[in-house]
C-alpha cells in the first residue's frame, strides 16, 4: 500500500491565492447554473405554475427515487451565444427504482421548449450515454416552439425508452411518443402543430394514460420498475471504503496552481479511497503519472499527462499502461494538466498512444483541471473539466466544483457498470 498525498498549509498565501481564484470562477458557473434554473423568466414560470403544471426539474425531482443524486450534464451549455443559457433542455443521470437511468425533460417556460442545436447536442450526448452504459432512457416532453437543427433526437437502439408527454408536442419530438418503448400522455392535449407550422404527431399510441403530471411520473417509475434491469458489470470490490485522507477543500487551491508546479499524485491523494494509489513504473516517462487505486470501491486506472505531445518514453509508457487496463479489464480515468514544456518538438509519438486509446475498449473517464480542453478523437464516457480548464468548452458534458471530484466520478463509476466492463487485450505496441 502507498499512501499519498502531503497537507497543504491553508495559512500559505500561494494556497491562499489559488482557492480565491477558483472561488471566484465558482461563482461565475453559479451565476450562469441560476440562469439556467431560472428557465424562461418568472413571469413564464409563474404562467406554467399556474396552469397545474411542472417545471422540468419538479419533474426530475419527483421522478427519481427520494434522496437520490442527479447528475446533470452540460447545465450551461449555450452560454455566451444566442440562445438561453441552458439550451432549454435538462438532462442527466437519476436513480429511479433503483435503476440508473439517463433522463431528459424539456423546458417549456423557455421559447415553448423550442429545440435549438444546444437542445439537439446535449440529448444527442444523453442518448449516446444511455447506449454506451446500458441505462434506460426516460423522455420527458413538452415542445412546441419553434424547431431549429433538430436531428438525432430519437430513442436510442438496445436499451428501454420511456416517454411521458405532458403537454402538445410538434417538431421531431413529435414522433417520440411512437417510436418509445413505453408510452405515458398526461390527459389534454398532447400533440398537434403550432400555427400549422410543425409536423403533426402520429395517432396517441399512448400505452397509458395519466390522471395529471405526478400521475404520469408515478406510471413511469412502474415502468422502470418492472422492466427487471440489473447491472452487467461487477460491483464494487470494496463496499465501505475508506475516505481519503486528505480534505477535498484543497482541491480549489490545486485547481489554480502554477503549471510548473502542478503534481497530479495530489489530486489522486484526494480523490482515490485511502489515499491509496499503486504507481506504475515511476522512474520511466516523468511527466505522465500512471498507476492503480479504487474509488468509491470500484478499481481504477488513472492516467495523468499533460496537454501537449509526448516525448517518446513518455508514450511508450502510457500505451503499456492502456495494454495492462485493457487485459485487466479495469476503467481508466485521463487527467489533463496544463504541465509544464517538454516532450518532442514534433508529435510523432502521439500517434502510438491514441491509436491506443482508440483501441481500448474499457470505460474511459476524463477530467481536465488545467489549461485547455483538447479535442479528443476518442468518446469517453464521461467528460467533465474544472472552471480552470475551459468553462464553456462544447466538448465537456459539465464543468464541476473540484471538491464534488470524488462524488461525481464516483457516480460515473457506478454508470459504467450498468453495461459489461470488457477489456480489448493488446492494444499497441509498448516496447521500443
Amino acid at each position: 500500500m502507498t499512501v499519498l498525498g502531503t497537507t497543504l498549509d491553508p495559512r500559505d498565501p500561494a494556497y491562499l491565492q489559488g482557492r480565491s481564484t477558483t472561488l471566484e470562477l465558482l461563482a461565475e458557473l453559479e451565476q450562469a447554473l441560476d440562469e439556467a434554473r431560472a428557465g424562461g423568466g418568472e413571469k413564464n414560470v409563474t404562467r406554467h405554475h399556474a396552469r397545474g403544471k411542472l417545471l422540468p426539474r419538479e419533474r426530475i425531482e419527483m421522478l427519481l427515487d427520494q434522496d437520490s443524486p442527479f447528475l446533470e450534464l452540460c447545465p450551461v451549455a449555450a452560454r455566451g451565444t444566442e440562445y438561453p443559457v441552458g439550451g432549454s433542455v435538462v438532462t442527466g443521470i437519476g436513480v429511479v427504482e433503483g435503476v440508473e437511468c439517463a433522463v431528459v425533460a424539456n423546458d417549456p417556460t423557455v421559447a415553448e421548449g423550442a429545440v435549438n442545436p444546444f437542445t439537439a447536442d446535449k440529448i444527442r450526448r444523453a442518448t449516446t450515454i444511455a447506449t454506451a452504459n446500458r441505462l434506460p432512457l426516460i423522455n420527458l416532453i413538452e415542445s412546441t416552439g419553434e424547431t431549429g437543427t433538430t436531428g438525432g433526437l430519437f430513442p436510442p437502439e438496445r436499451v428501454p425508452s420511456i416517454c411521458v408527454v405532458f403537454g402538445a408536442t410538434t417538431g421531431d419530438a413529435a414522433y417520440l411518443p411512437a417510436l418509445s418503448d413505453y408510452t405515458i400522455t398526461v390527459r389534454g392535449p398532447v400533440s398537434g402543430g403550432v400555427n400549422g407550422h410543425s409536423p403533426v404527431a402520429p395517432a396517441d399510441p399512448a400505452d397509458q394514460t395519466a390522471v395529471d403530471e405526478r400521475d404520469g411520473l408515478r406510471l413511469a417509475r412502474q415502468c422502470v420498475r418492472r422492466l427487471n434491469w440489473r447491472k452487467q458489470g461487477p460491483a464494487p470490490r470494496t463496499h465501505h471504503p475508506a475516505p481519503p485522507r486528505h480534505g477535498d477543500e484543497d482541491l480549489l487551491t490545486l485547481a489554480a496552481v502554477d503549471p510548473a508546479a502542478f503534481e497530479p499524485r495530489e489530486v489522486f491523494a484526494r480523490i482515490l479511497d485511502d489515499s491509496d494509489f499503486d504507481e506504475f513504473k515511476p522512474g520511466h516517462g516523468a511527466a505522465v503519472v500512471a498507476g492503480w487505486g479504487e474509488l468509491h470501491g470500484y478499481p481504477l486506472g488513472v492516467l495523468a499527462a499533460p496537454n501537449r505531445s509526448c516525448s517518446a518514453a513518455e508514450a511508450q509508457k502510457a500505451v503499456h499502461f492502456l495494454h495492462l487496463a485493457n487485459a485487466t479489464a479495469t476503467p481508466l480515468l485521463f487527467l489533463g494538466h496544463p504541465g509544464t514544456a517538454g516532450g518532442d518538438q514534433e508529435s510523432r509519438h502521439d500517434a502510438p498512444m491514441g491509436h491506443a486509446i482508440a483501441r481500448s475498449t474499457v470505460p474511459h473517464l476524463v477530467l481536465t483541471v488545467g489549461g485547455i480542453v483538447p479535442e479528443r478523437t476518442d468518446e469517453p464516457r464521461f467528460r467533465f473539466s474544472w472552471p480552470t480548464a475551459g468553462a464553456t468548452a462544447p466538448v465537456d458534458d459539465g464543468v464541476i466544483d473540484p471538491r464534488d471530484t470524488r462524488t461525481v466520478l464516483g457516480l460515473c463509476l457506478s454508470v459504467v457498470h450498468s453495461a459489461a466492463v470488457v477489456g480489448a487485450g493488446h492494444v499497441g505496441v509498448f516496447r521500443s
